[in-house]
């Protein structure tokens, strides 16, 4: 039944999102995005908000890959991953459904009936036992954005914390409200996938799609029914038997034998149910995880064509970006500015000077000696002046002023107004030299009126 096997993808999925904010590598999150400090961690890499060139990358595979998830096996993210389907079928099936027995499994269409005091308490206690898993999932969504250590250590501590306590609260009052009130409506009314996916859908698409040749059809062209009982069948070879078990189980309230339809979510309750009715029978389910081609049309369906090739193209080319982005990691971060003052001119050592606002940031995860030196082609022409190596502790940062003077006599290819040489540093440990980066600096030159001027 693929209703077994989507409780066992929600199982996987609930205990991968769980326990993944608890695993780390080197003391970096598998994936962290962290406003607190300044940091995504992303497989046990720490990038600074300065390097969160990964971040684009990450939301194309992302829309990309719910896209060509989609263009093949329609609305597999919805049925199978979707936060809000899994919380619903907690929900529903499991404390209303086998916990509670307020509802069977196999109905979803049937109201739960309230006017017994028995099932009114049951619903109070159904929502306080949704209450506290709402709870349990707002926190593990904040352990995302806040690592679990500090969480608890905020937590334990609201008084100070009081936007992250409000924020957990919120969502959990959210959570409560979409599962318990709102329920599939968020599916056919709120969420704008559903929109999209008409868009991406084709013939060759699997959904869940009732068979037409061999159940025969119970809507016309204009979608209305006309088919309510066996009796009403003009053709005695159609198959389906109108036992509606597809239409009860339905968690979006649909009819699949009316065709696609923007409310369905491919969680294939559908198929099951038809499935088990047309088994005892010993024939084949009408309902189908197919294609248009191969259950209506008689085709093969093609999942090897252009556009699916071009969108794993493309996930692949990004996945290799991100790959060789990840590489350029840098072992400390060093932002340059330039104060207002462009230069200055010593007249009486004859010299240039430009003045620059270093900030250093050690990345590492030891303390490291900063040191610096010039590498242009001219750099025997330049020095280093008002600058001394010095130690930071990993994550500690530090500014410093940084002047790089040059002798008049030395200036080449001066004009009469300013111009403008560029100059490139590199910034190295001293301990380990192979922990360096690069950087390149705008040396502002006076131009010949100036220097006559002084």
């Amino acid at each position: 039944m693929y209703r077994i096997k989507r409780y066992w993808v929600y199982i996987v999925i609930s205990i991968i999102s769980l326990g993944l904010p608890f695993i780390t590598i080197n003391g970096n999150q598998i994936f962290l995005l962290s406003f607190d400090k300044k940091q995504l961690h992303l497989f046990g890499m720490a990038f600074d908000m300065q390097e969160l060139y990964l971040m684009p990358f990450l939301l194309m595979l992302l829309f990309l890959g719910i896209f060509a998830i989609t263009a093949i096996g329609g609305r597999v993210w919805c049925g199978w991953s979707c936060p809000q389907t899994i919380f619903r079928v907690i929900y529903r099936d499991l404390i209303e459904g086998k916990i509670l027995k307020l509802r069977r499994i196999q109905n979803k269409q049937k109201e739960i009936d309230y006017s017994k005091p028995k099932n009114k308490i049951k619903k109070v206690l159904g929502i306080l036992i949704w209450s506290f898993l709402a709870f349990i999932v707002s926190s593990n969504f904040m352990w995302y954005f806040v690592p679990p250590i500090d969480f608890f250590n905020y937590i334990m501590n609201p008084s100070e914390h009081m936007f992250l306590i409000g924020f957990v609260l919120i969502l959990t009052a959210f959570l409560i409200y979409d599962v318990v009130v709102l329920q599939e409506n968020f599916c056919v009314y709120v969420c704008p996938y559903s929109r999209v996916q008409s868009v991406l859908y084709d013939e060759d698409t699997y959904h869940a799609i009732y068979d037409n040749n061999r159940g025969g059809r119970i809507y016309n062209k204009e979608k209305e029914k006309t088919i309510f009982n066996m009796k009403d069948f003009e053709d005695e070879t159609s198959e389906c038997i109108t036992c509606e078990k597809c239409v009860t189980v339905c968690p979006t309230h649909i009819d699949i034998r009316k065709g696609m339809q923007l409310e369905c979510i491919n969680c294939l309750e559908c198929v099951d149910a038809c499935t088990t009715v047309m088994g005892k029978k010993g024939k084949e389910s009408l309902v189908k995880w197919s294609s248009i081609n191969e259950t209506n049309l008689n085709k093969k369906t093609q999942i090897l064509k252009g556009r699916n090739f071009a969108y794993f193209g493309v996930l692949s080319l990004i996945i290799v970006l991100m790959f060789v982005m990840g590489q350029k990691k840098e072992p400390f971060l060093v932002n340059i500015n330039k104060p207002t003052q462009l230069y200055s001119i010593d007249k009486e050592k004859n010299l240039v000077k430009n003045s620059y606002i270093f900030l250093f940031q050690n990345k590492l995860d030891k303390r490291t000696t900063f040191d610096m030196k010039i590498v242009s082609k001219n750099k025997e022409n330049f020095e280093i002046k008002r600058f001394k190596p010095f130690s930071l502790d990993s994550g500690k940062g530090r500014k410093n002023i940084v002047i790089l003077s040059t002798n008049i006599d030395k200036l080449k290819d001066l004009k009469t107004t300013d111009t403008i040489e560029k100059l490139k540093i590199i910034i190295y440990s001293k301990e380990d030299k192979k922990q360096f980066i690069e950087r390149e600096v705008l040396f502002t030159k006076p131009g010949t009126s100036k220097l006559k001027l002084k």
